[in-house]
């Protein structure tokens, strides 16, 4: 098989509530008439993400061509999870024009990139490129520190910062794989946020990219699709803070689920939500929940404070039965805590 006829794959990555499923929806909806097939690597075991995707599902995308991968990060499981799903997208009657990749946001890109050298599916996939979603509000807030200097200063200044923290060493290897980054939610950080984003960016990437803002999702699917850049052989383009590593670990990380009972009040929630975030430093929360008098369940999405929530699909014949994923940095998970903030 020749490289012209490999699949080609698209990993895209990024920080937690980035907006990657956002993005995927939408290149979903304007596949320009490629069958796609999409992997979800969940960091957890409930699959939210997926079910988001599946529910968009048309011809070009059936539901069976979104496969989830949620027993942890698939640079970690590669033999027994990886290669076996990607055959088998492979070995479907019609294959996919194009796959899609979309890593958990803990996830480290460069492990992953190094799985397509694996003999079982070189020669039938290639690495058409890294789409690294930035969350351009958040970058601009100062989220990630691009000045090592001022990082040392602070370490010094406070004895309790004795290291940069996991998430900015994810940050930073997630720009430093990516062949495009896109500044998602644009529309909130506004023109000075953008600025200030892209100069953070810019002082992280090792090399010019492309450097593009993005709101919900929407990009024309033209730009970041079909960049051929065979990643898998450029990985020393590609810098790591775990280059030398023969593998990584996840456990400055741990994500719990919480069964939800029907609430009475959104607001409510909401507000316990945001509590999580000022009071238990948690990262990351996403599920649904059933609300009473509401035949729709509702979608629950937050970044830290920053919650969104909107009722997507009717529960039907399926169990009202709600859940959240709740993700934070190991010293933070306190579950009997997060249970009594959130009424479960």
């Amino acid at each position: 098989m020749n490289d012209l006829a490999k699949i080609p794959v698209t990993v895209i990555t990024g920080f937690l509530g980035s907006g990657k499923t956002t993005l995927i929806r939408h290149l979903m909806t304007h596949n320009e008439g490629k069958r796609l097939a999409i992997l979800v690597n969940e960091f957890g075991t409930v699959g939210v993400d997926g079910e988001i995707l599946k529910s968009c599902a048309d011809d070009n995308c059936p539901a069976e061509n979104v496969v989830e991968l949620a027993n942890g990060c698939i640079c970690c499981t590669v033999a027994d999870d990886f290669i076996p799903t990607i055959e088998a997208l492979m070995a479907m009657p019609t294959r996919p024009d194009h796959i899609l990749i979309e890593t958990s946001g803990l996830a480290l890109p460069k492990p992953l990139l190094k799985a397509f050298d694996w003999p079982a599916i070189r020669s039938k996939i290639t690495v058409d490129g890294v789409i690294a979603l930035a969350d351009a509000e958040a970058v601009a807030a100062g989220t990630f520190a691009a000045d090592v200097d001022a990082v040392d200063a602070q370490r010094k200044a406070d004895d309790s910062l004795d290291h940069e923290t996991p998430l900015s060493e994810v940050f930073e290897d997630q720009i430093s794989c990516a062949d495009i980054v896109l500044m998602s939610k644009a529309d909130l950080a506004g023109e000075e946020g953008l600025s200030a984003a892209r100069k953070v960016i810019e002082d992280e990437s090792p090399r010019q990219i492309p450097i593009l803002p993005m709101s919900e999702g929407v990009i024309d699917p033209k730009i970041i699709l079909g960049l051929g850049a065979a990643a898998e052989d450029d990985l020393d383009a590609r810098p790591s803070h775990h280059d030398g590593h023969d593998d990584h670990e996840h456990d400055d990380f741990e994500t719990i689920v919480v069964p939800m009972p029907e609430v009475d009040d959104v607001d409510t929630l909401v507000a316990a939500i945001e509590r999580l975030a000022t009071e238990q430093h948690i990262l990351r929360v996403k599920g649904y929940v059933a609300v009473t008098g509401k035949p729709m369940r509702l979608l629950v999405q937050a970044v830290g404070a920053r919650v969104r929530q909107q009722f997507d699909r009717p529960w039907g014949d399926t169990p009202r039965q709600g859940h959240l994923v709740v993700i934070a940095e190991h010293d933070h998970i306190d579950t009997a805590k997060i249970r009594a903030v959130l009424g479960a």
